[in-house]
């Protein structure tokens, strides 16, 4: 005999939430005051404002300004509950959720499912890829980038083999996209600015930073203009940009590509390998999208309908990553947005009162799309207008800002951003061997178990 599902006392409409990520939250906050019961789930216990972690790998700011407890957040809505815990299976048929905590199981029944689970990195098919060059999905990404790269430095204060020397301060960033150019110009300018006087035995600038894409152009989605203005401020900051390099392998000590112009094939030699080339979405959009007979494209996004509903299930919706809908891009403005408009959809179902059309399609509205380069340089992209340099990173700091969840936060961005454009300072660049080797430490571990 097992446990009845789990579902809130009072027989209100059940929602169910999987990921408190951008588009999860947005809908667990649309639906405040609604007369619904929301279970909210998730296998980390915060909120990850993931557009900025490339600035907690480089230490521009710490982990806890863009990850807040996500229990905190919900503290006084009173009709959310969230769960600590991984969603291991989905049966929609049923319309039940499994979630684990380690030891601990539990069934949840509901009436309202968004799938909100967000994407993971994409290596594909080249999985073994991941030992060498992590990627930066996650909290723990971006420790872990931030301690290998920081480590680098400091190696290099100890040796004195030129050669080894260059190895380590060689660091090869696989995916021109707005994350790998973001996060190569925060190296670039660790090396170039923030820790040119620290280091007795050698110049940090001495780094060789390559940013590699098979694509031929930088930053695709802003468009040529843009990806020739970013590609001109990356060099300007001493970055070897080379596209049209479709990588082929990545061991420990290196990287190789093949240029797709010529067909010849290149190695490049370095400690420290990132990558941010794609992404999947997460293995419960597939999950479902075979249950409801839908298609699930190469990434793994379900097919969706208009309104974002699943094949013939009016009560599941996928939102974010996981939905393929129009081609529309994986942005934390279209996580949001799909969060949002689920609830809203969800809301009118539950009021009788309400004249609302349940099946209204998802309108998104593009606020446009940005990226920081450097130190007072970034790009946006709104429609057809588009801003570089100064007034460009004015925008993004106050679109990011805006987004920050909690005044706190908020207030910490700014002052770590003031400190490092006024001074060269950066508080949040300690370390830890935790931080470099537990990863893969853990995947190791786990292989043993499953033999």
């Amino acid at each position: 005999m097992t446990d009845a599902p789990f579902r809130p006392n009072g027989g209100r409409h059940h929602v169910v939430i999987v990921g408190a990520g951008m588009g999860g939250l947005a809908a667990a906050q649309k639906l405040k005051g609604e007369n619904v019961d929301i279970t909210l789930i998730d296998k980390k216990n915060h909120h990850l404002f993931q557009p900025m972690l490339y600035q907690v790998a480089t230490g521009m700011i710490s982990a806890g300004e863009i990850a807040p407890s996500t229990r905190q957040l919900l503290r006084n809505q009173d009709n959310a509950n969230f769960v600590n815990a991984e969603v291991t299976d989905i049966d929609i048929k049923s319309q039940t959720v499994t979630a684990v905590n380690d030891e601990f199981t539990r069934v949840f029944e509901y009436d309202s499912l968004i799938l909100a689970s967000g994407s993971g990195q994409s290596y594909f098919g080249n999985d073994h890829f991941a030992e060498f060059a992590p990627g930066m999905k996650s909290l723990d990404d971006a420790l872990e980038l931030r301690s290998r790269i920081i480590s680098a430095f400091e190696k290099a204060e100890l040796t004195d083999d030129p050669k080894e020397r260059e190895r380590l301060l060689t660091f090869i960033i696989v995916g021109a996209g707005p994350t790998g150019v973001e996060l190569t110009g925060q190296i670039a300018e660790l090396a170039n600015r923030t820790l040119t006087d620290v280091y007795s035995n050698f110049s940090t600038s001495s780094a060789k930073i390559y940013l590699l894409d098979g694509a031929p152009q930088v930053l695709p989605p802003f468009g040529k203009r843009l990806g020739r203005k970013s590609q001109r401020a990356l060099e300007k900051l001493g970055v070897d940009v080379r596209l049209n390099a479709m990588v082929t392998d990545v061991n420990e000590e290196s990287v190789t590509y093949k240029n797709m112009k010529d067909d010849s094939e290149h190695t490049l030699t370095g400690a420290i390998k990132i990558w941010s080339a794609g992404v999947a979405a997460s293995p419960l959009a597939r999950l479902v999208g075979e249950q409801a007979g839908v298609e699930v494209d190469r990434a793994g996004r379900v097919s969706t309908n208009e309104d974002l509903t699943v094949g013939e299930y009016s009560n599941v919706y996928a939102i974010g990553d996981l939905m393929g809908l129009n081609r529309l891009p994986g942005l934390a403005q279209v996580a949001m947005q799909g969060g949002a408009h689920a609830a809203k959809l969800i809301a009118a179902k539950v009021d009788e009162e309400s004249t609302s059309n349940e099946t209204e399609a998802f309108d998104y509205f593009d606020k446009g799309t940005m990226a920081i380069i450097s130190r007072g340089y970034a790009i946006v992209k709104m429609g057809k207008t588009e801003i570089t340099g100064f007034v460009g990173w004015l925008a993004w700091l106050g679109l990011h800002l805006m987004y920050l969840q909690g005044f706190r936060n908020r207030l910490v961005a700014v002052v770590n951003w003031a400190q490092n454009f006024f001074t060269r300072s950066r508080s949040n660049i300690e370390i830890t061997k935790q931080q470099a080797y537990a990863r893969n430490i853990i995947d190791n571990a786990s292989k043993q178990e499953v033999k």
